[in-house]
């Protein structure tokens, strides 16, 4: 079994960032020009040069090549959020089974060493913060090629575009749950209804129930 969670605004409170030459910290948002201005940090896009002059997700992919090298202090992706949905996903199928939908960086790996953002295609966000359809990101997609194990993604109607196009070539089934009135159109991906009265954040109680036995699903 193979899961896909999207991503959530609040970080934990010791994920770690990337720092300037100057020593500020480097928060990454998807539009530096409108966020509020602050003395201790720079912002910038992912796709962003660094001082050195390659992209900021280029030295994020670096970076993960020496975990155990860790100077700034990332975080593991299913550490990284406040909800514990992430680190419960992945005790059960498996942190190398557990994947999550970044607004900033793509579909990484849980144990993905990550730096904190606020980036999201949630429009209630401030707008510095929202990532549109059209905007341009060179998303990772660290997911393996070969697997074909059953996938099941939890994430709300404004990430099922970024799903669709990087899950496409996956050669398994793949599950998606919905909660809008209007049935989502997602090429070639199973969907299954989930019925709650929550409106906001709702796929944190689908995975619950996922988790607790509260859902079948025709992947299983």
């Amino acid at each position: 079994m193979i899961v896909v969670i999207q991503c959530a605004a609040r970080k934990r409170l010791n994920a770690g960032c990337f720092r300037t030459n100057e020593g500020k910290q480097v928060l990454f948002v998807a539009r530096p020009d409108q966020a509020p201005p602050a003395s201790d940090r720079s912002y910038a896009r992912p796709d962003d040069p660094t001082e050195e002059g390659f992209s900021w997700r280029e030295l994020v992919v670096r970076y993960n090549k020496t975990p155990d090298d860790n100077p700034f202090g990332l975080l593991p992706a299913y550490e990284l959020y406040d909800n514990d949905a992430y680190r419960n996903l992945a005790s059960r199928v498996g942190v190398g089974n557990t994947f999550i939908l970044s607004a900033g960086w793509g579909l990484i790996a849980a144990s993905f060493l990550t730096p904190r953002y606020d980036v999201t295609f949630s429009a209630a966000a401030d707008g510095y913060k929202r990532r549109l359809r059209d905007d341009p990101y060179r998303d990772l997609n660290l997911m393996p090629e070969g697997l074909d194990a059953p996938m099941l993604f939890f994430g709300g109607k404004d990430y099922l575009p970024l799903f669709s196009r990087l899950t496409s070539a996956y050669r398994g089934s793949r599950v998606v749950f919905y909660n809008s009135i209007k049935r989502p159109d997602v090429a070639g991906c199973r969907l299954q209804r989930f019925d709650t009265t929550t409106r906001t954040n709702w796929h944190y109680e689908c995975a619950r129930a996922f988790l607790d036995g509260g859902i079948t699903c025709a992947a299983q």
